[in-house]
């Protein structure tokens, strides 16, 4: 771990918010930094491989997906850096740091990778809601930041999962566990 991961305290902050707070809103930021890098990376490489009847209109839902996400890194990075600290924006940096696997998928059925989405997007979710109670105790407007995220977030993963839904609101990938199983699942509708 390097240096500049141990000391997150910046030298100085916005107005009104200790420095000590302000290592806190950097450290939970760099994880949402590094989240939503690695998700708009994930959504190009299902929008690059997707396959099969779905193909052009998940080819088509994912690339505006891909440009909110881009959107949302760059507001983190920037409330980071507002905040005193260092936005890490290198993927070795993003490799290093993150606590999640590469996504499973290659060329694969639309549906598919519909079906790994929802849980990408479900762990992506969960994390920004506990990143949203955790900042919520230290500044309203990194938490108010966080929660225009979620909703955006919230709104993809049910595009996704029109897919995988049944006319009697059956999610296909409810019980799934993995990326793979999801896929599985899911392929099994289209």
């Amino acid at each position: 771990m390097s240096k500049e991961t141990r000391d997150l305290t910046p030298k100085y902050t916005v107005p009104g918010i200790e420095r000590e707070a302000a290592g806190q809103l950097i450290g939970l930021l760099r994880v949402r930094l590094h989240t939503l890098n690695d998700l708009h990376l994930t959504l190009k490489h299902v929008h690059w491989n997707v396959v099969g009847p779905h193909f052009i209109a998940v080819h088509e839902m994912i690339d505006p997906q891909v440009d909110r996400v881009r959107e949302m890194a760059d507001d983190v990075a920037e409330r980071i850096a507002a905040l005193g600290g260092v936005a890490p924006g290198t993927p070795g940096t993003l490799v290093a740091e993150r606590t999640w696997d590469d996504y499973s998928l290659g060329r694969a059925d639309a549906i598919a990778h519909l079906g790994a989405l929802d849980l990408v997007y479900t762990g992506v979710i969960e994390d920004i809601r506990a990143s949203i109670k955790e900042a919520g105790d230290l500044d309203p407007a990194t938490e108010d930041l966080l929660i225009e995220q979620l909703r955006d977030l919230e709104q993809f993963q049910w595009f996704v999962r029109a897919h995988l839904e049944s006319a009697g609101g059956v999610l296909s990938t409810g019980d799934a566990r993995t990326e793979k199983e999801a896929a599985a699942k899911g392929a099994a509708l289209g």
